[in-house]
């Protein structure tokens, strides 16, 4: 176990994922019924430096398959000796039922970040207006831990969403901090009782009454959102209705299964590329400008995804042989490029392909 005097220590060096992606969990906390917060530290003592809100890709070898999934950081940067995720058990969810069954504390993940620009501190503002449901309530979190460790100005109405109190995430230090925090209110919705506890607040799914009660001047506020599809579509409309800035708005989202895009017709006698699926077993044609992922998407391929747009890493595959364009933001590391690996998100081919997926 790594000594408390290696910590503090003058000059200690930042986490470099490019350098040393090595992450070590050294805690492991229930957080309710199905979601646990992993604690990590890296390899060798460093600390993280980070933007509440930005998130880490892990990468996991699970039945001899590698597979990258985004986790938002949970932690403050303020606190940068150690990164937290928190992470909900989902029905068929590989990785998260990996990390809820396998992972102990003393075992090592890979991570590449941090990554993503969803934080309030790049968006000044006089008011906030914090919307969240679920797991999605980590980014936010991130945000305020980091206000309270400054003792930060800052004026801030947090809305949670969640099945059940016993569903909250984090209840007892948002409680805390509504009671300590000067600017901070706190508001949870509940769509049902807990056993053992009868819910007095608001109940049901967030309405715009609901809101305009929560927050009556929410149209003053910066706004940002994360949670399910369903409750960010819903929320947006809300919003709108409310004559809400859309300039203002910021959501943060990862989805892992997207459904296929739309098939749109090609030209007739258009070129088009055979890209092969080893493990799948699939083939499917791609035009030379088109993202392969695009393409595995309109034949039916559910490959996991999140950012589309080349920085999460999420898509990262092995190129078994053939050669593409890839023009990335930062989701994959020069190594792994040189190793063969490719993001299928924003690579186009420039032949036939072969890929290890």
């Amino acid at each position: 176990m790594t000594g408390l005097s290696a910590y503090l220590g003058a000059g200690l060096p930042a986490w470099d994922a490019e350098a040393d992606d090595v992450l070590v969990c050294r805690q492991i906390r229930p957080e309710t019924a199905d979601v646990r917060s992993f604690t990590f530290s890296a390899g060798t003592p460093r600390r993280f430096h980070f933007k509440p809100g930005q998130f880490l890709t892990l990468s996991v070898e699970i039945g001899g398959e590698l597979l990258q999934r985004c986790y938002t950081i949970a932690s403050a940067p303020t606190r940068p000796c150690l990164v937290t995720i928190t992470v909900k058990r989902v029905a068929g969810g590989v990785v998260s039922n990996w990390l809820h069954d396998t992972l102990m504390p003393g075992m090592a993940v890979k991570a590449l970040g941090p990554l993503g620009d969803f934080t309030a501190f790049d968006r000044p503002a006089a008011k906030y207006l914090f919307l969240s449901a679920g797991s999605g309530v980590t980014p936010l979190m991130s945000m305020v831990r980091a206000w309270q460790d400054l003792a930060a100005e800052s004026d801030v109405v947090f809305a949670h969403s969640a099945r059940s109190p016993a569903d909250i995430i984090y209840r007892a230090e948002l409680e805390l901090m509504a009671r300590t925090q000067p600017g901070f209110r706190l508001a949870a919705i509940c769509s049902r009782d807990a056993p053992g506890e009868a819910w007095g607040g608001f109940r049901g799914r967030l309405s715009r009454g609901m809101l305009e009660l929560i927050a009556p001047d929410l149209r003053e506020r910066e706004i940002f959102a994360c949670g399910p599809e369903a409750y960010r579509i819903a929320l947006k409309a809300m919003l709108a209705e409310a004559g809400c800035d859309p300039a203002r708005y910021h959501e943060e989202s990862f989805s892992f299964a997207a459904p296929p895009a739309p098939e749109m017709p090609q030209p007739a006698g258009a070129q088009s590329f055979r890209i092969e699926f080893t493990r799948s077993r699939q083939i499917v044609e791609c035009a030379p400008n088109q993202p392969i992922l695009e393409a595995a998407r309109r034949a039916g391929l559910r490959i996991p995804a999140s950012c589309t747009k080349g920085l999460c890493g999420t898509c990262k595959s092995k190129l078994a042989s053939g050669a593409v364009t890839m023009k990335h933001a930062g989701g994959i590391r020069q190594r792994e490029i040189d190793q063969g690996q490719i993001l299928l998100c924003c690579s186009t081919p420039k032949g036939d392909l072969v890929i290890e997926r």
